[in-house]
Formats: C-alpha cells, structure tokens, sequence
C-alpha cells in the first residue's frame, strides 16, 4: 500500500484512528500497513463479518496483501479468525479483535506504571486510594500537569478532601477547585485553612442575620474572598 492509497482511505471516511492507538501502534510490532488495516476492523466494533474481497474494495489493495495481512496479525495473536452463530442462527466466519484490545490495554497498563516510576510522587498512589480505583492514562496527564504547574502534593490532597466534603470523586471537579484557589492565591494548606475559617465566619454571621441556611444552597465556588 502506498502514501497516496492511506491518503485516499482517509479522505472517504473509512478510517477513523484514536490519538492513542497512533502513539503506541509501533509497540505492537505491526507495520504501519497491519495498522491501517487494525484500524478498518475497528471501525466495525468488536468483530466484523470475514470478507477479504471487501476489505480489499475498501482499502484499494489486492486480495492477497489482505489475506497476507490476516495470517500476519492472526501469528501475532491481534485478531482472531472465528466461526460464530448470528443473530438467526446461522453459522458464518468473523474475524475478532480481543487479541487486540488485550495487547492495548496492557501498554496503556506498562505505560502508566512507566510514567509513574519515572515521576517521583505519591499523590498518584493516594488519589487511587481515595477513588477505590486504578486511575486512567487521562487521569494520571491531568494529575502530572498538576504537579507540573506547581501545585503541592498538600495542596492537592486538600483540594480532594474539599471534592470529597461535596460528595464528588471526579478530577475535573478538583482540577476546577485548584484553579480557583490559584486564582485567589491559595497556595498552602494554611491558606486553604484561612479560607476556610473565612467561610464559617460568614456562615455564623448569615445565622445571625436569622438567614434559613436551609434555603441557601452554598456553592463554594462562589466564595470570592478579597
């Protein structure tokens, strides 16, 4: 296959291909022929009906280099060549792509356990505690440009802590309450400590003022200390 047939196969749509799957494609051990080829069976989700003639329709290449490709891919254990009953039934060939996802998922796994080992923090350890959950490759970016932007493990913990109080477990919702702070030049736990007293001085003052806190829903984003 060559450049110019990729780029006619991406110019009619046939192939959509994740950011991901892009980066880590090279550790797969494919070329990038097998990969544009992965690609077109994703596309069908997770198994696609057997038919090298209309792979090869669709790709614009010859029906060997396409079943020259299955054998390739199928010795690599990325797909799998099947015979399955359909919804009626019947009894038909499909090829499918559990092989595939498996290998992925652990690179995404080798990835993350490279990038933390390589990154000296514990926050990572402490937020996968705080959730009961192994955090995503998404998650872990966020939580690095966290510490990339200068913001302290402390901090960090008190921002969860602050998540937490509010019934969230969602890193957008804390990457939301650290830009806040940062914007009201919360930089340390002592700050926050301040902020907080800040709003429990209003809160006795609202009571005071014979305020149905029941009413109010507080929302302590809006809380804009000078």
């Amino acid at each position: 296959m060559k450049s110019s047939q990729f780029v006619d196969v991406f110019k009619q749509g046939h192939i959509v291909i994740p950011i991901y799957f892009l980066q880590q494609f090279k550790k797969l051990d494919i070329s990038m022929e097998e990969f544009v080829f992965l690609m077109y069976l994703y596309r069908f989700g997770e198994k696609t009906i057997f038919n090298p003639n209309q792979y090869a329709l669709d790709l614009k290449i010859d029906n060997a280099k396409v079943l020259e490709m299955i054998d390739k891919l199928t010795d690599r254990k990325l797909i799998q060549v099947e015979v399955v009953k359909n919804d009626k039934g019947l009894r038909e060939e499909v090829i499918l792509l559990d092989g595939f996802y498996r290998r992925l998922s652990l690179l995404m796994v080798e990835d993350t356990n490279e990038k933390q080992s390589n990154y000296q923090s514990n926050i990572f350890e402490f937020i996968e505690k705080e959730f009961g959950r192994t955090l995503s490759p998404i998650e872990y970016e966020i939580i690095k440009a966290w510490l990339d932007n200068d913001y302290s493990e402390e901090l960090i913990k008190e921002a969860i802590k602050e998540a937490t109080f509010s019934g969230v477990s969602n890193l957008r919702y804390i990457d939301k309450i650290l830009y806040e702070w940062s914007k009201a030049s919360v930089k340390t736990v002592k700050d926050v400590e301040l902020r907080r007293k800040k709003r429990a001085q209003r809160r006795e003052e609202e009571e005071k003022s014979d305020v149905d806190l029941d009413m109010v829903d507080w929302d302590w984003f809006d809380d804009d200390d000078d």
